[in-house]
């Protein structure tokens, strides 16, 4: 490893204590990366503080030494049920890794108890906890820590504990913002002291974290650190260590690439995103039966339970495969991590930087390779102009072994996974259309047989997106596919119940079958067909056959008339807006309603 240093710890302009140096070296941190040393001082001399540096940069220790400076400096100590810090980070996974490094600190000062506060377990556990232990330190997500101020009749009078709160670090600004965390975080600063440090950290600065750092930060020092190297015209937001690869192939050569890859590179560490959790389940089951020998792991936001193990364990693995969602992609730091593979590009550009940002990190050499369509390339340059990300191409490999046909089988053998493909292609499709990049993401450009292809479907599933299409270059498997059974025998036997009851129903119903109207795809699609009825009804029920257009330029002429009525324009005024005067229908509207005064 060659680190990206800026001095020693020993160089602060404020002495560090013995403890944390202490800590500092056990974990081999011997110097400053530019963040820290920029930071550092700044936070401890009680200033307010919004940081941005580029992702791996050492973010984490900038706000955990001063956290521990600042506490280790109090005129009087923590009691057990005070709180003198809190962390505030967008995902688990995120709050974990803190939690971890900040215990390395904290086993050399006993007098502070650090608790963790996540979602994935019962929240009475986190309350009895705070109870027994005490919690100094907080560690949380938004969610979690919220509904803890809420649970006074429990017996945890959380807002009374953080009166004595000295530092407040939002970590991932611009993620907990991009997730809809904003009311949360409101609720939660309503509740804290406006005495206080507040450090704010973030890999990229938007407009939201800017009215964040307004109405939570008092005269903030700004501070924007580059790695050496960068000129300052130049806003790179990856790491200068990190080799970017793309790679342009065919939406149904895609997936044979990938295993290809992987089988290449089993000794490493890689993390593979997909678009959704969908894609997720199922890609991760096919990469589990057709690569072995190594540790396949699979984790993406809808896991409520499982996803703290399966983070924790893969972080402990030297080598090995995480499938994922963008739910890893922001702050996770696992060491050693080879590859960042994206099968599936992001939905927006920062998404696309904080993806690659989970190798390479503080001083490490890593790689990133994303897979792309042919209709795709633009991308490159879109990434090269939008974040200043510059890309190689890698050539697809020759001599690939093609497994769709092994995709198939595993389809055929077993329900679950057939009815996981048609999910995940639904679900992609579906994401695709929300790229934010939509002038190079296109639908409509799609090859949705090659698509369905590379997704090894046997038939096409039933979507709007598809509807009226024909595709002669993709031929659905000759099978029934409601023959198709459940390996788990539980499932399948509750399969067969649901079929025996349809069966009924269609014989109670002369042989045919019962409809059931399919709910819409998508919540916009049902909204909008739903305003379009109730217009419709009204309009019938009105006899009216006035358009939409007109309709507005009524209510405009309506609101005009009241104006005129008390006096708030005059009447030639009342003339020259009138929108509606050259049409007999408003015209005689407007005069019906001056008559009813």
């Amino acid at each position: 490893m060659e680190a990206v240093t800026e001095g020693s710890w020993e160089s602060l302009p404020v002495a560090l204590s013995p403890g944390v140096l202490r800590a500092l070296r056990e974990l081999g941190f011997a110097r400053m990366t530019p963040v820290q040393s920029a930071t550092i001082p700044l936070f401890m001399s009680n200033k307010d503080v919004a940081a941005e540096a580029v992702t791996g940069s050492g973010k984490t220790l900038a706000f955990v030494i001063p956290i521990l400076e600042i506490l280790l400096r109090r005129e009087e100590k923590l009691k057990k049920m005070q709180v003198g810090a809190v962390i505030i980070t967008p995902t688990r996974e995120l709050a974990i890794q803190i939690d971890e490094v900040l215990s390395h600190f904290t086993k050399h000062f006993p007098k502070f108890s650090q608790i963790l506060l996540i979602g994935g377990r019962n929240p009475m556990e986190d309350v009895e906890k705070f109870k027994e232990r005490g919690g100094n330190i907080i560690v949380a997500t938004p969610g979690r820590l919220e509904d803890l101020f809420r649970r006074k009749a429990d017996g945890l009078d959380l807002a009374s504990c953080v009166k004595s709160l000295d530092v407040l670090v939002l970590d991932e600004a611009d993620r907990l913002l991009d997730m809809g965390f904003e009311a949360s975080l409101n609720a939660i600063l309503d509740f804290l002291p406006k005495q206080r440090r507040t450090g704010l950290f973030s890999a990229t600065q938007t407009q939201e974290v800017e009215n964040l750092v307004r109405a939570g930060l008092r005269n903030p020092v700004r501070i924007s650190v580059k790695e050496k190297g960068v000129a300052a015209s130049n806003t790179q937001k990856t790491p200068t260590r990190l080799e970017n690869y793309y790679m342009i192939c065919k939406a149904d050569e895609k997936f044979n690439q990938l295993v290809h890859f992987l089988r290449q590179h089993k000794q490493e560490k890689h993390l593979v995103f997909f678009s959704t959790c969908a894609c997720v389940e199922y890609y991760g089951k096919a990469l589990e039966s057709l690569i072995k020998q190594v540790k396949i792991m699979s984790i993406h936001g809808k896991m409520k339970h499982k996803r703290n193990k399966i983070f924790t364990e893969f972080r402990k693995l030297p080598g090995g495969i995480l499938v994922c969602t963008d739910v890893m992609a922001r702050g996770i730091d696992i060491p050693e991590v080879h590859w960042v593979l994206q099968y599936d590009p992001p939905s927006s550009a920062s998404a696309f930087v904080h993806r690659c940002g989970r190798t390479a990190r503080i001083g490490n050499v890593g790689s990133a390779l994303v897979f792309l369509l042919p209709m795709e390339e633009s991308y490159v340059n879109f990434l090269s102009i939008n974040q200043k990300c510059p890309m190689q191409e890698m050539k697809p490999q020759t001599n690939v072994v093609d497994l769709l046909p092994k995709l198939q089988s595993l389809a055929l053998a077993d329900r679950a996974v057939f009815e996981k493909g048609m999910k995940a292609f639904v679900s992609y499709v579906q994401a695709y259309a929300k790229h934010e990049c939509n002038l190079i993401f296109r639908t409509r450009d799609l090859d949705f047989a090659s698509l369905a292809k590379g997704f090894a479907l046997l038939k096409m599933p039933k979507m709007p997106e598809l509807r009226g299409k024909s595709f002669p270059d993709f031929t659905p498997v000759a099978v029934n596919t409601d023959s198709i059974s459940f390996k788990d025998k539980n499932r399948e036997k509750q399969r067969q119940k649901q079929l025996k009851q349809q069966r009924k129903e269609r014989e109670e119903n002369g042989g045919k079958k019962k409809f059931i109207k399919n709910k819409a795809w998508s919540k916009q699609k049902a909204k909008r067909e739903k305003k379009k009825k109730v217009t419709a009804k009204r309009k019938r029920e009105e006899g009216s056959d006035i358009e939409d257009e007109d309709m507005e330029e009524l209510l405009n002429d309506t609101r005009l008339l009241k104006k005129l009525k008390k006096g708030k324009i005059s009447e030639e005024e009342f003339e020259k807006r009138l929108t509606g005067s050259q049409s007999r229908l408003k015209a005689e509207t407007v005069a019906d309603l001056q008559s009813e005064g």
